[in-house]
């Protein structure tokens, strides 16, 4: 049977369905707002036995480093884990009662690498009290663990980390944007100096004294601001932050070297040690270009990246994932990519803004071997990468869509959500006929065509314009381009979409997702902090309020959303998309403000309540934390390795436990070498 990429997708559908009766489990435990969920890496096993130890020594390398994005999302975020891990490994002689709701608290800091969760950015406290605390450090301590000091008592540690962990008041925010508020202070992430204030970190970054936007931190010292760079430093550079963690990645990026897929990587690779090394950015940017044009079967995401926990949108948290290339479903998107110069002339914006002479654009459908930091235990459906601006206009850029991941969450999930909040059965059998393909398909043209469309007219990275909201404003102007194309016949042409009929639940899906289901996951305040949240409900808004598009009406007590008018709301998506392009093009920071303040920033509460409410007898999570494969070594008898064998543990502590054994040993060796140098 002659295979096309919509036939491929149907059957990837099709399989998705029927696989849910199969014993492989998938959904491992609920853990508060999140759902424990194991990936897998089907098709792992077919890899050549260079491929198989390309990438055990690269999730070496990924998992070396996801301390950094911990410490990242608070500067106690290790000390907490440190005491939360010996208690977990040393809880003999620990109340039951205690145990278990310490227990909860950890794994929620393990999914969310952090105290904060990824989603609301709100804080955690422990649900038990100070003093049972105490108590049970104090047992473990007892029974044997070995609590780091840093030259500081257990007692003073407790004293100091007390009121972070039980006052819900101290810190709540990991990444706070309320206007009018002081965004430095009112953030937990660790980008910033506590004594530093946001008009502080403008007129740093104004000043033109900032060199590494993405990977540093800023600190006052004396009354002065100054820049801390993460760096490993070694061959006459000096060390900078996080020396140790990033001399561990290098040392298992070495080692993966002679296993690349050709000199082509092996220099990808060359290239990114020497950015980790420099902390330079221009070697960043050198390592970017490169690796754009790196077509390797297997591939990697590995560095200080994207910037949404940061307040001012400049801090990039570090991040790592490794994966390899599914030939046969990327065929759908690479053909699209491959029109992407039609896609961008039928952009709705003004013609300044449309670029000419677009390469095709790279874009694969790929399975994750293994995510850590900013990408895992939370996991993107999608990446479209580099962020910079002009490497992107002047060479291109990649976009992948998790596959895995995607076919995890449909089969940990299932439907009854739809259930719930579908507007009647209509919209329900659209959904079962076209909801995953749908979703595929929003997500590929975001992806692939959203951020890599428009031409800008400010010098530089438009970012730098729009501070604090460039982010939402971005990932608005992915989907709106994605909402934009899902009518175009060329994608019929194409074979990415059979008919019409999946432009008309995408748009059901989006207005449905923005209006009602994700609201569960704010279940206290009345503002939304997580961009990606934050742009979906810009969107839906403007669309409500500007037309009669969408219906929202009550049934019994309970809200119903509906698209009415497909065509209007087309009309709507244009008109917003040239807006959002005209604003990033010319860097426009007040109409941004004004627009998704407007928009994206409130929720309605009662709505979030009765949404709150009427998932109660449901068993559904607010996002999926998921554990990862393990890879073992298979090695000769003199030691090398010859095969690598995959295995899934399918237990999210046995795994974070061993990660930090990992991390710790990783980093203690590395500590080592640069003593040595």
């Amino acid at each position: 049977m002659k295979t096309t990429p919509f036939t491929f997708l149907l059957i990837l559908f099709l399989t998705s369905c029927s696989q849910r009766t199969m014993e492989r489990k998938y959904s491992l435990e609920r853990v508060g707002p999140a759902r424990v969920v194991q990936l897998y890496a089907d098709g792992f096993e077919q890899l050549s036995a260079n491929e198989k130890i390309f990438t055990y020594y690269v999730s070496r390398a990924a998992l070396a480093s996801r301390d950094i994005a911990i410490d990242q999302h608070h500067r106690f975020a290790l000390e907490i884990r440190d005491l939360l891990e010996g208690i977990i490994t040393h809880s003999q002689g620990v109340d039951p009662v205690v145990y278990e709701q310490i227990l909860t608290y950890t794994k929620l800091f393990w999914i969310n690498n952090g105290p904060y969760d990824n989603i609301t950015s709100k804080k955690f406290v422990l649900d038990c009290s100070e003093a049972e605390f105490r108590t049970a450090v104090e047992r473990a301590a007892a029974n044997g663990a070995a609590f780091e000091s840093d030259a500081e008592t257990l007692d003073n540690k407790l004293n100091k980390l007390g009121p972070f962990l039980f006052d819900p008041s101290v810190e709540p925010m990991m990444t706070n944007k309320t206007p009018n508020e002081d965004w430095i202070k009112g953030s937990g992430v660790n980008f910033y100096g506590e004594d530093l204030t946001q008009k502080e970190v403008e007129r740093f970054v104004q000043s033109g004294n900032q060199r590494n936007d993405l990977n540093s931190k800023l600190v006052k010292a004396r009354g002065r601001v100054l820049e801390m760079v993460w760096r490993a430093g070694g061959k006459g550079i000096d060390p900078g932050m996080y020396a140790s963690d990033l001399e561990a990645t290098i040392s298992y990026l070495e080692q993966a070297i002679p296993y690349a897929s050709g000199p082509y990587q092996q220099e990808t690779l060359r290239k990114l040690i020497k950015y980790f090394r420099t902390g330079d950015l221009e070697d960043f940017r050198q390592y970017n270009i490169h690796w754009v044009g790196d077509t390797s079967t297997i591939d990697l995401i590995h560095g200080f990246i994207e910037v949404y926990l940061d307040p001012m949108g400049l801090k990039a948290e570090f991040e790592s994932s490794l994966y390899w290339l599914d030939q046969q479903l990327s065929k759908s998107i690479r053909d699209i990519g491959a029109d992407a110069q039609y896609f961008e002339d039928q952009m709705p914006w003004e013609d300044k803004y449309k670029k000419q002479g677009i390469k095709p654009l790279a874009a694969s459908f790929v399975n994750i071997v293994l995510s850590s930091g900013g990408t895992g235990p939370v996991s993107p459906i999608g990446i479209n990468l580099p962020n910079e601006q002009m490497v992107r206009e002047r060479y291109g850029s990649k976009s992948v869509v998790l596959n895995n991941v995607i076919d995890a969450a449909n089969k940990s999930g299932g439907e009854v959500l739809l259930n719930e909040f579908a507007y009647d059965a209509e919209e329900k059998d659209l959904h079962l006929k076209y909801g995953t393909l749908a979703d595929n398909m929003l997500t590929a043209l975001h992806e692939v065509l959203g951020h890599a469309s428009g031409k800008t007219m400010v010098a530089g990275d438009p970012a730098a314009y729009l501070p604090g909201y460039y982010s939402t404003l971005e990932e608005g102007r992915a989907d709106l381009v994605a909402l934009w194309h899902i009518w175009d016949d060329k994608l019929i042409e194409l074979g990415a979409i059979p008919n019409k009929d999946v432009a008309r639940q995408m748009y059901d899906a989006y207005i449905r997702n923005a209006l009602l289901l994700q609201l569960r996951r704010i279940p206290h305040g009345d503002q939304i902090e997580e961009d990606h949240m934050k742009n979906r409900q810009m969107v839906a808004l403007y669309i409500v309020k500007n037309s009669d598009a969408v219906n929202i009406e009550k049934r019994d007590g309970k809200t119903y959303v509906k698209v009415v008018d497909y065509e209007k709301m087309k009309r709507m998506v244009g008109e917003l998309l040239t807006e959002v392009m005209r604003i990033k093009a010319e860097g426009d920071l007040a109409a941004s403000k004004k627009l998704i303040d407007t928009y994206g920033l409130k929720i309605d509460t009662a709505v979030r309540d009765e949404v709150l409410e009427r998932i109660k007898h449901l068993d559904v999570a607010s996002y999926n934390g998921y554990v990862m494969p393990d890879y073992e070594p298979v090695r000769d008898p003199s030691g090398v390795i010859v095969d690598v064998k995959v295995s899934y543990p399918m237990d999210l502590m046995k795994q974070m436990l061993a990660y930090s054994q990992f991390t710790k040993h990783a980093k203690q060796e590395a500590r080592t070498q640069l003593a040595l140098q």
